[in-house]
């Protein structure tokens, strides 16, 4: 049994990531099926509402931000499926793998594939789960089919391109400038269109697409769902353009067209088997090179208030990672 505490980026007001601080918090106690060390730590935009107190679970402060990390078992229960020394990559529920040592369900565990390193693997919980699970178990995805990513260039935009391609799926992936139409490219992106008209430029493309995944909202959702084919799914993943969208029913009533939740993490809850089953799926296309994270910035564990910040701020491209 771990005693003592673990040194962590604690949230001791919800302020924002300004308000992140060097500290410690418990070690992981006696209870947990999987202690991971970590070396590194994925930065999404749940831990961004965390550190403002607008994600949808609200920890009491003081605490650590840090849905997703990747590292070193260093301790399992019997049963688990894990071993001390194992490379793992973990899902943490609501946060606090912003720490050096962090406590999980052995559900919430995936080997991390030789291929790949700490700062690479950890992308593939959070972001690729999201992806695989929106576009082939909520979205149905068959090959052939055309899907549109909104903000291609971010984490889950790269993982969704990947992921749709390897899938066998044409994809259109937009982005807002020049540095992220490269980062779109990185992810093997080979239809690349500007934020700026981008519903224009997908109407000369195509007749119509039969999956858009949308991490962006306001009015995204709202021009995506008049570009959808008859049978065509919009899939809901977030809303970084800060307004939640509306949806006219009728419109998918008139036109057979579907808007989808992808709540990956929620569904978890209610699925035990769920990141196992798509951990295997991601390692198999790991295994043969259709999926490799597309890597943004690496910052020093100390700098997470400024990964954080550089989010906020839309700045990143790829996958933000803190390493430990």
């Amino acid at each position: 049994m771990e005693t003592g505490e673990v040194r962590a980026l604690v949230v001791t007001e919800p302020t924002g990531p300004s308000g992140l601080r060097l500290g410690t918090l418990p070690a992981p106690g006696a209870d947990a099926e999987v202690v991971v060390d970590v070396r590194a730590a994925g930065v999404t935009f749940p831990d961004l509402l965390l550190t403002h107190g607008r994600y949808q679970v609200r920890p009491d402060p003081p605490f650590a931000p840090g849905l997703e990390v990747a590292g070193t078992v260093r301790r399992a229960a019997a049963g688990s499926g894990f071993a001390p020394r194992d490379r793992v990559v973990a899902f943490t529920g609501h946060g606090g793998g912003y720490a050096e040592a962090v406590g999980v369900p052995a559900a919430n565990v995936v080997p991390l594939p030789g291929n790949l390193d700490f700062a690479e693997g950890v992308g593939l919980m959070v972001n690729y789960q999201t992806a695989y699970f929106g576009l082939a178990e909520r979205g149905r995805l068959e090959p052939g089919e055309t899907v549109l990513v909104h903000g291609a260039a971010g984490g889950v935009g790269t993982a969704a391109v990947q992921v749709a391609l390897a899938l066998g799926a044409r994809v259109l992936a937009v982005v807002s400038d020049d540095a992220k139409a490269a980062v779109a490219r990185r992810a093997g992106a080979t239809e690349v269109l500007r934020a700026d008209g981008w519903a224009e430029q997908v109407r000369e493309r195509t007749g119509g697409v039969d999956v858009v995944l949308d991490p962006v909202g306001g009015d995204r959702f709202d021009e995506s769902l008049r570009l959808l084919r008859p049978g065509g799914r919009l899939l809901v993943v977030g809303f970084t353009e800060g307004r939640i969208p509306q949806v006219a029913v009728n419109r998918l009533l008139l036109r057979n067209i579907s808007a989808v939740g992808v709540a990956w993490g929620h569904y978890a809850a209610h699925d035990p088997g769920l990141i196992h089953r798509v951990g295997a799926a991601l390692a198999v296309l790991t295994s043969t090179g259709r999926v490799r994270p597309v890597l943004g910035r690496t910052y020093p564990f100390a700098d997470g208030a400024q990964a954080l910040l550089d989010l906020e701020s839309r700045r990143t491209k790829g996958k933000s990672v803190l390493t430990f």
